[in-house]
């Protein structure tokens, strides 16, 4: 294999793929990156055995071939090497020998065959939808998923698809964030997929806010994410997500209308003296006014007021102050509604014009 390419080419599929390489693993080959070359493209190859991601640029190639390298170790060679250096790659004798300028590398590989890759998906169901849609979609809902939960099937996203709509829901069983998107797809059945959390933040790091169009290829073990150049593909989680309907709070008779920003920096201003573990604040609601209270060990308190809109009754909640941020981080709405029945159940967050995202938040006692 002989090809040669500039610094900024190489980087980006570099950058895009190396996500999928484990710093710490069992097998030697998936610290490595597979790059196969044909005569006009060249793949770049990564996977831990749960996500692999494939990046491919089209070039001429002097020699095709295959090979794989230590993937961090290119990176970072890549990374070093001047703006608008031009790179010479050459394989010999199971060495790869790496030049640009004055600049000489070699490094160790391993056969190509020895590299693994994921199974192929059966039973395919496509969609195809803009990126942004998908970026909002997952944005308003990845904070909310569980991490390292013995509940397993509570560590991804769930995504439901059903006709014209792409649903996503994510809970770690304290909160449960909702949010929804119609798309252009005649579905046959609901379907529901749980996306791993490791999945969902690779996504997230390839998505951008653009018009460009994703293809979603929904298997039955496998979701796999066509890109224009880009290929994510990462096994499902297999387990049954549980009802987010069920978790709906009902009879919701107290309702508070915010400002979004004014609550937002009242609770990062009541968060400051908050207990650091438990994160617990007191919300406190009167006609029209909004009373944050937090205390830690050390005897130190803060109270703050925010004028709301509100005529319900006088009601007194503990809640966690980083779930209600998270909420408010990801809220584009300059209004966001709080509605809840009494002090001991759960309140639901919304947007008054809008129903296509919703968020739960379990009381706690102080």
């Amino acid at each position: 294999m002989k090809f040669k390419i500039e610094k900024e080419t190489l980087l980006q599929p570099l950058q895009q793929i190396i996500g999928a390489v484990e710093k710490k693993q069992t097998m030697p080959a998936l610290s490595n990156v597979l790059i196969r070359a044909t005569e006009d493209a060249i793949t770049f190859t990564a996977t831990d055995l749960e996500i692999e991601l494939i990046s491919q640029l089209a070039m001429i190639i002097d020699q095709p071939g295959e090979i794989t390298l230590p993937a961090r170790k290119l990176l970072d060679i890549c990374k070093s090497l001047n703006n608008n250096a031009i790179i010479q790659f050459s394989i010999n004798d199971n060495k790869a020998l790496i030049q640009s300028s004055k600049s000489r590398f070699t490094l160790t590989t391993l056969p190509a065959a020895d590299f693994p890759s994921l199974e192929s998906i059966d039973n395919v169901q496509s969609i195809t939808i803009t990126q942004n849609l998908l970026h909002d979609l997952i944005d308003k809902t990845a904070f909310a998923m569980a991490q390292q939960d013995v509940r397993y099937y509570l560590n991804g996203l769930m995504l439901e698809v059903s006709t014209n709509v792409l649903t996503a829901v994510a809970t770690d069983g304290h909160r449960l964030a909702y949010a929804k998107k119609e798309i252009d797809y005649e579905a046959v059945d609901i379907k529901q997929i749980i996306l791993p959390r490791k999945g969902v933040l690779e996504l997230m790091r390839l998505l951008n806010n653009s018009d460009e169009t994703v293809t979603l290829n929904i298997g039955t073990n496998h979701l796999q994410i066509q890109f224009n150049t880009i290929q994510l593909t990462s096994k499902l989680i297999d387990g049954r997500f549980p009802d987010y309907n069920r978790v709906m709070p009902v009879e919701l008779d107290n309702i508070i209308l915010a400002d979004r920003e004014q609550l937002r920096a009242a609770l990062m201003r009541a968060s400051i003296l908050s207990n650091e573990k438990y994160r617990g604040i007191r919300l406190i609601l009167r006609k029209n006014l909004m009373l944050l209270q937090a205390q830690n060990p050390d005897q130190e308190e803060a109270d703050i007021e925010v004028e709301v809109d509100y005529n319900g009754d006088d009601i007194e909640i503990g809640f966690n102050v980083n779930y209600m941020l998270d909420v408010l981080n990801v809220c584009d709405s300059t209004i966001i509604q709080l509605a809840l029945h009494d002090s001991n159940s759960s309140f639901l967050l919304s947007y008054p014009d809008q129903q296509d995202a919703k968020y739960v938040i379990m009381p706690m006692r102080l």
